[in-house]
């Protein structure tokens, strides 16, 4: 079927009809077009199947529960560029094909801004794939085959944006850095974004990878076009474990001044 013209159309209500596909209403336009209700139908197909591939991103994605970033405490960490995180969540990264690393130790927040980001980025109508290190990792080291490995590395490298959380705290066979490596490499090749949180500087991740020889390229291709962003600071769940322990010897005393 030859794509219809719609120039004579000013408000390009055809063309949007023809891009869902109801061409049934496409091929009575004449009928239609000035029934009044035809924007309403429309505007509410339109907000379904944007639901719809709002939802079926979401579910693909995985990136569990999480708490928003307005709940993200600035003053905690001992250093953080909050200019620099607030304009990655403009998401121009992404146009550019750029990565970003979130770098610092445990609980300063990084996995809480990772899930923000790879929201915001499904919000934008982006495919988004989140993912621990681990559980990626292993997921491709699970395959038996070439062909079974080559169609769930496609898994990873066609997403819009790829978040791997966690990077970093645990070590890994050559194996695993050769995987990790082939993930990098096809979104390099093809300049799409990771945003990837880990604990150890670049220098340190011989630890990570100690027996690999591909580690240093590694590297090399994530940093190649990329943002590092460092966290300092002391644990924010430890800060809130302490609390609750506090509140509930608190708590305790009372009771057993009452009793």
């Amino acid at each position: 079927m030859k794509p219809i013209s719609f120039e004579n159309d000013p408000g390009a209500r055809q063309e949007r009809f023809y891009r869902m596909g109801l061409h049934g209403v496409v091929r009575r336009w004449k009928d239609f077009a000035d029934e009044p209700w035809i924007q309403t139908l429309l505007e509410v197909e339109e907000t379904e199947r944007q639901q719809r591939s709002l939802d079926r991103r979401l579910r693909n994605a995985k990136i569990g529960i999480f708490k928003a970033v307005d709940r993200f405490d600035w003053a905690w960490p001992r250093r953080i560029d909050r200019q620099a995180i607030d304009e990655l969540f403009s998401l121009g990264f992404l146009d550019d094909g750029a990565n970003v690393v979130l770098l610092g130790p445990n609980g300063v927040g990084k996995t809480m801004l990772l899930k923000n980001l790879a929201h915001r980025a499904l919000g934008r109508g982006h495919t988004v794939r989140f993912t621990t290190a681990s559980d990626m990792l292993g997921d491709l080291a699970a395959q038996d085959s070439a062909t079974g490995l080559a169609r769930r590395l496609q898994r990873y490298a066609t997403p819009h944006l790829l978040c791997v959380d966690e990077v970093g705290y645990l070590s890994y066979s050559s194996r695993y850095a050769d995987l990790l490596f082939q993930v990098v490499t096809r979104r390099y090749e093809t300049q799409r974004s990771i945003v990837l949180t880990t604990n150890k500087a670049f220098q340190d991740w011989s630890e990570v990878f100690p027996h690999a020889t591909c580690t240093v390229t590694l590297v090399d291709r994530l940093v190649h076009r990329s943002e590092l962003i460092e966290i300092e600071g002391e644990s924010y769940r430890l800060k809130e474990a302490k609390e609750r322990a506090a509140e509930k010897a608190t708590a305790r005393k009372k009771r057993t001044k009452t009793q």
